[in-house]
């Protein structure tokens, strides 16, 4: 069977430019990149988005969620991307709107995410890699503001800025767990001033979250303006905008805050922009993008990351909120070999071969695995949003397991279940899911409504979260964090809504905990301010926010063949 990338790499892309004037762009409105990419100007966006409403066309908005991971992954950029290219194919013009990969993960643990098999984002290699340099100018905006903080210090101080208060980490696009804690400015006077620092990984800095929920360049500029990044001494907090550095950011950032444009692997479109982190960050593309396909599409098929406790649950209560639009339908990506490892069967170990309890019928397991699965539709539905599960297809599933699936999801609340084989069939393989999705998303979501309101307190919002989202009994709060909702409540903060951070493994903040865990207390070790972003971050338990390298990265198998093409992305 042919690699996800030999097939990406057997097809030809449709020139760009095609793409574009097929969603109404005009060429003075893309900014080429090649011949198979573009980045779209805000201009365009505003003027698509003037005709549509005075057209009063809408495209329908439709987010894709997931079961809690495991490590077999359940393949839900490739149901994305599949489902698009299912209802270009039964008549609905569709575009896909997906996350751009952090380079940590394309080294490390997961390789690429442009999709798998007959369902992808092209060109692959460009998708997982620099692609336009979005994610490079993120982090050089997000350290010139670390290095005006320092600099600001070195030199007098005059803000009155107390070091040991310093929020604002350094960042880097690669997963290094050498530098999570670190000390700076060693080596005299002239080296800055000695302090405890560390580095996050890229896509989970605050100005990633920025970017991907900026509703034009202005609002980008207020944004990053608004910035926390420190208190003086006197516990007032200091801006990015007092330390002079908010206007640098945005210049650095003036062309990632263009949509990306490229295609699926059958010529539709397709937005891949920005790519915060959902166990992190808030898991969600961007704002922009979604607009823009809205404006130009019938249907956008939008990924949130990781399970619905964490992608879906800030897609509704952070993104939504902040965009001011409502989604029409969801849909809940599932496989039964996943249902069955959180029914307590099987183990994968990285370089060996599957388990096989894994690829045989065990039907039981299934049933028990199902718990998470309906959790997880129950989540959306506390949003009052359809739910449509897809089955993402593998030929060791069995008629039994599939009834199983189906049966447990419709008791859950689900609109309605398909079995899609896109990896192996590409559209043709999505059609009946899609026909499923297009009729979910018609009927729409007229009572959708947010989890909690904007004036509930910070601490009744986490526990809204742990407990009506995470089936948790409780909250505890460790001190710094009582420390720090006390401030943020005092400075006005406590109007935002929260992001919690924890681990994608399980509903649970523990990532031992699989299936529908109960009986258990979330505990809150810090919560960090995103102001600029505009929401509250908790951490929960042991949650890290710079991964590390597992003990062979997939960067071992990245490499250069003798004719100069890349090999060994996945």
């Amino acid at each position: 069977m042919q690699s996800s990338l030999e097939i990406a790499r057997s097809v030809t892309p449709r020139p760009i430019v095609d793409v574009a004037r097929e969603l109404g762009l005009r060429d003075d409105e893309i900014e080429l990149y090649g011949p198979t990419k573009a980045k779209v100007r805000l201009e365009g966006i505003h003027r698509l988005e003037a005709e549509a409403l005075a057209a009063g066309h809408r495209g329908k908005y439709v987010v894709v969620t997931a079961i809690t991971p495991t490590p077999l992954g359940e393949g839900k950029t490739t149901t994305t991307v599949g489902l698009a290219q299912g209802l270009n194919r039964i008549g609905h013009r569709a575009a896909v709107a997906i996350r751009q990969p952090s380079l940590g993960p394309v080294f490390g643990i997961k390789g690429g995410a442009a999709g798998g098999g007959w369902s992808q984002v092209i060109p692959m290699e460009d998708f997982n890699l620099h692609l336009t340099g979005d994610n490079h100018a993120v982090g050089a905006a997000h350290n010139l503001a670390a290095a005006f903080l320092d600099n600001s210090i070195a030199h007098g101080n005059p803000l009155g800025i107390d070091p040991l208060s310093i929020l604002w980490p350094r960042v880097v696009d690669i997963s290094d767990r050498a530098i999570r804690h670190a000390v700076v400015g060693l080596g005299g006077h002239e080296n800055g001033y000695p302090r405890e620092a560390e580095w996050q990984i890229t896509v989970a800095s605050e100005v990633m979250a920025v970017l991907a929920l900026a509703s034009d360049l202005q609002d980008l500029r207020a944004r990053l303006g608004r910035i926390v990044l420190a208190s003086t001494y006197d516990g007032r907090p200091v801006t990015t905008e007092e330390l002079g550095v908010a206007g640098a950011m945005t210049v650095l950032l003036r062309d990632a805050i263009k949509p990306n444009l490229l295609q699926t692997l059958e010529g539709g479109p397709a937005f891949v922009h920005c790519g915060p982190f959902a166990n992190i960050a808030h898991g969600n593309s961007s704002i922009l993008a979604d607009r823009l396909a809205l404006a130009s599409c019938d249907i956008v098929c939008t990924e949130a990351g990781f399970g619905a406790d964490l992608g879906a649950e800030k897609f509704f209560d952070i993104k939504c909120r902040a965009s001011g639009l409502r989604p029409d339908a969801a849909v809940l990506v599932t496989t039964v070999r996943a249902l069955k490892m959180h029914g307590g069967v099987g183990r994968v170990v990285a370089g060996r071969p599957l388990d096989p309890a894994l690829t045989t019928e065990n039907v039981e397991a299934v049933r028990r695995g199902c718990a998470n699965l309906a959790a997880q539709v129950e989540v959306v539905r506390q949003y009052a949003v359809p739910v449509v599960v897809a089955i993402n297809s593998y030929p060791t599933d069995t008629p039994a397991e599939v009834e199983a699936v189906r049966e447990a999801a419709l008791a859950a609340g689900a609109r309605g279940v398909a079995v899609a084989d896109h990896f192996a069939r590409g559209g043709a393989g999505a059609e009946i899911l899609a026909a499923e999705v297009w009729e979910a998303a018609c009927e729409g979501a007229p009572d959708f409504r947010f989890l909690y309101p904007d004036d509930l307190p910070l601490r009744e919002k986490i526990e809204a979260i742990a407990v009506r989202v995470y089936g948790a009994s409780g909250v505890d709060e460790l001190p710094a964090a009582t420390k720090a909702l006390d401030a943020y409540e005092r400075l006005g903060f406590g109007n935002l809504p929260v992001c919690m951070a924890k681990t994608h493994l399980s509903l649970s903040h523990d990532p031992a905990r699989k299936g529908r865990p109960s009986g258990f207390r979330v505990p809150i070790r810090e919560v960090r301010l995103s102001a600029g972003a505009g929401f509250v971050t908790p951490l929960l338990g042991e949650m890290r926010t710079m991964p590390g390298l597992p003990s062979h990265p997939a960067g071992e198998k990245i490499d250069i063949d003798e004719n100069g093409e890349i090999v060994g992305l996945f």
